[in-house]
């Protein structure tokens, strides 16, 4: 399949997947409370992270696997790994929630019950997705994503009617979620391993860069990624918090769509290329033009006209969100470029190169956010110097792309 015409498959299975609960939390509003939507949230924040921890981020190992019976081993040892650190999750937390229930904040014991299931099938539905995107099945990706979106939220909604609370919301999203997993495991069932244990130590062997050096960064990331809205919330107040928030969800949402969509195409060609020719330049360099030109374009248009489409869209109460979306345009048109073209730090085996980034990352984030004096000073401080930082790690990347073949892995 052409590799634009796999992106656009791809982006339009995940368009209609993030507008299907898009569309249903219109009626969700209506049926939960805010206290009880506001609890959920906070627990299925805690379940995304302990969802990407116990995978150990080897799922994003499996596009470097040959296709067929190798990958599959290798997608059954990541999820003997993820069952694994489930386990030992809830042998040493739940003797901890018992002792410490006192003095945790307060929460549901239905959360609390169902937050090591759900982030099983969370963490499930993450490698088989990983799986999935690395066989190049972008048909069925897509049918996934859209069918999980729609469980959710149609159980969401059915639930909802029932019994109006937190736990509720999260039994439905679990079940929904367990639908769409479903689904695809039946195209690509688990394989065995032949050497049993010894196989498993030797893929824990093989890819230890991913705990090691890849979990720490994609955490490191996370914080860096929530740390804006609570400095400037604190800093210039509420109000401003909420400007900026709307300028992140508004930017940031056609960028993560159409990055995700890329991604999952590039990484299964950029990994295929890395085995026969020991280097993915020709891939990254069609993939930065189409990426770089449609930026440009984008930004271009977005820049004269920004202020003016946030103020006829939200309203003209919401025009400040559309001058903080300006400033902060370059930041989003590089990481549009960066996000996709990123997987070549796996490739290449330099995710020690990418933590050392995120870490620099993390520290110009909070001396951009902290160190200036006033609220547009601080929002053009953040957007020059995490512009930068995408600068480098796109010259980065494209260094690393053009590599000799990887040294043998031991």
């Amino acid at each position: 399949m052409n590799y634009w015409r796999s992106v656009a498959l791809v982006f339009s299975g995940t368009a209609l997947a993030q507008a299907i609960p898009l569309l249903g939390s219109l009626v969700i509003a209506r049926i939960f409370a805010p206290a009880e939507f506001g609890i959920y949230t906070a627990w299925l924040g805690i379940t995304y992270i302990v969802g990407m921890f116990v995978t150990g981020r080897f799922e994003m190992a499996l596009a470097l696997e040959p296709d067929g019976l190798p990958r599959a081993q290798a997608a059954t040892a990541t999820v003997l790994t993820t069952v694994m650190v489930v386990g030992a999750l809830f042998v040493l937390g739940l003797p901890a929630y018992l002792l410490l229930e006192d003095q945790l904040p307060a929460f549901p014991v239905t959360l609390a019950v169902l937050l090591i299931p759900a982030s099983l099938i969370f963490a499930g539905s993450q490698i088989w997705q990983a799986w999935t995107a690395a066989e190049g099945r972008f048909k069925a990706l897509s049918a996934q994503r859209i069918v999980q979106a729609a469980a959710v939220t149609v159980l969401q909604m059915a639930i909802g009617l029932a019994a109006p609370s937190a736990g509720a919301l999260a039994l439905a999203y679990m079940i929904g979620l367990a639908t769409g997993l479903a689904v695809i495991m039946r195209d690509l069932p688990l394989a065995r391993l032949d050497g049993g244990l010894g196989s498993l130590k030797s893929f824990w062997s093989r890819y230890r860069r991913f705990p090691i050096y890849s979990l720490p960064a994609d955490t490191v990331n996370t914080a860096a990624a929530q740390l804006p809205l609570a400095i400037i919330a604190s800093r210039f107040g509420a109000d401003s918090a909420g400007f900026v928030a709307l300028a992140f969800r508004t930017l940031g949402a056609p960028i993560s769509l159409m990055g995700t969509a890329v991604l999952d195409v590039f990484k299964r060609r950029a990994s295929t290329a890395w085995r026969d020719r020991g280097d993915c330049r020709s891939e990254y360099r069609q993939t930065f033009v189409v990426l770089a030109a449609g930026s440009l374009l984008a930004t271009i248009a977005f820049f004269f006209s920004g202020e003016g489409l946030f103020a006829f869209a939200f309203g003209e109460k919401w025009r400040p969100a559309g001058e903080a979306a300006v400033i902060l345009l370059p930041l989003f048109a590089l990481r549009f470029v960066a996000s996709p073209l990123s997987y070549v730090f796996y490739v290449a085996e330099k995710q020690h190169v990418d933590l050392l980034w995120q870490l620099c990352l993390l520290a110009t984030t909070m001396s951009a956010l902290l160190l200036p004096s006033g609220y547009r000073e601080t929002l053009l401080s953040y957007a020059v110097g995490y512009g930068f930082l995408y600068v480098v790690y796109i010259a980065l990347s494209y260094r690393f792309s053009g590599g000799a073949a990887p040294a043998q892995r031991s």
